[in-house]
């Protein structure tokens, strides 16, 4: 077995857990040293420059990167991540975990991340689109259709995916539908991929709450992060019957005892700007004791690392369903593991959503595209 600090170039506590998991899978497979060294090391890292003219006349420049994992089973897919918390170690944790989870999900891929270290809510919608197309120019000698296919992720959606799209088409001088997934239906997106991540979590949760022969009607649910994934997550647990008592995103916290209106809720949000707080039919919550509510299901849906050896101890849950990307460091896996909560892991729990990405990537490339039902019904499938 390999026992090695992560490289300093990606040091950071998300990559250092991605290794750990990566180390402790390797023992137990008694996986080929050489095969189990490459596995560690990323193939291909891009850092860029992102000039970016903003609406004062001034010029700031962001960082950006993109890390391409591995390509033994096909090009790259990944999401394209706009936060301040953005490192070169968290994007290569999560193109590692890409490449894990394409291959679970049996779809021809690697694993690839990227992102831009900005704080996007304080960008204009004109800064933000001169930042993507900068940041898209940088990159796009190492994506395509048969190369690496981003894919949005916290702080981009659709719009963003349109930008990148139009650009990386300008540059090859033709229309390439196929170097980006979660696009506009108009500009050969799929239904039913913005509520694949969710609404696939909950339906891994449903298959798991049948084999342990518990009925999630009227379970209490927790989630963290409000935004694509953690909205639709909420709806989906709300249609199983569960009661969702508490939601939280960066702006704050609410909770309900009796049940949160998600509906009212969505609403409240879209006219706030995506937030929660201030929310009429809940009372406010502290962030820091929103993972500490009692549920039975709780459901990170934000950034990761944030269930970790300080807090494990004061979970009130009997199940954690990760919809966010490494949410749970291992020392917390550990303590959760004794206490008999079970976590049903992000590979596994948020794989909709590259799923329907693949789905959507083939309906690019046979320009032929399938009604709603027929993708939910072949991620039900897979």
């Amino acid at each position: 077995m390999i026992e090695a600090p992560a490289p300093a170039e990606y040091d950071s506590p998300l990559y250092r857990a991605a290794l750990a998991q990566l180390d402790e899978t390797a023992r137990l497979l008694n996986l080929d040293p050489g095969l189990h060294q490459r596995l560690r090391h990323p193939k291909r890292t891009l850092i860029v420059s992102v000039p970016t003219a903003m609406d004062d006349g001034t010029t700031r420049v962001f960082t950006g990167y993109r890390v391409q994992h591995n390509l033994t089973l096909g090009p790259c897919k990944g999401g394209v991540r706009y936060h301040d918390d953005v490192s070169l170690g968290e994007v290569a944790a999560l193109a590692m975990w890409m490449s894990w989870k394409c291959a679970l999900m049996g779809l021809p891929y690697g694993g690839a991340k990227g992102g831009v270290t900005v704080r996007p809510w304080e960008l204009s919608r004109n800064e933000l689109e001169n930042m993507t197309r900068r940041y898209t120019s940088e990159i796009a000698p190492f994506i395509g259709p048969e190369m690496d296919i981003p894919a949005p992720d916290m702080g981009t959606d659709e719009q963003v995916m349109a930008w990148m799209m139009d650009t990386y088409s300008i540059l090859r001088g033709y229309t390439v539908h196929g170097v980006v997934t979660s696009k506009p239906i108009l500009l050969g997106g799929s239904l039913f991929r913005r509520e694949a991540t969710g609404k696939g979590a909950v339906h891994i949760f449903e298959r798991a709450c049948k084999a342990w022969r518990r009925d999630p009607a009227g379970m209490r649910a927790v989630v963290q992060g409000f935004g694509n994934v953690g909205s639709v997550a909420a709806e989906a647990l709300a249609a199983l019957g569960a009661k969702v008592v508490a939601v939280g995103d960066r702006t704050g916290a609410v909770r309900n005892e009796r049940g949160l209106g998600i509906p009212a809720l969505l609403a409240h949000a879209r006219e706030n700007g995506g937030a929660v707080s201030g929310f009429p039919g809940g009372e406010p919550l502290p962030l820091e004791e929103l993972l500490a509510q009692p549920c039975e299901v709780l459901v990170p849906a934000a950034l990761g690392n944030v269930i970790h050896a300080g807090n494990a101890e004061r979970l009130a849950c009997k199940v954690v369903l990760e919809c966010a990307n490494g949410p749970t460091s291992p020392g917390a896996d550990a303590i959760l593991a004794g206490r008999g909560i079970e976590v049903l892991p992000d590979i596994l729990a948020n794989a909709g959503g590259v799923t329907v990405s693949y789905f959507e990537w083939v309906q690019d490339t046979e320009h032929y595209f399938w009604e709603a039902d027929e993708v939910e019904a072949r991620l039900r499938k897979v």
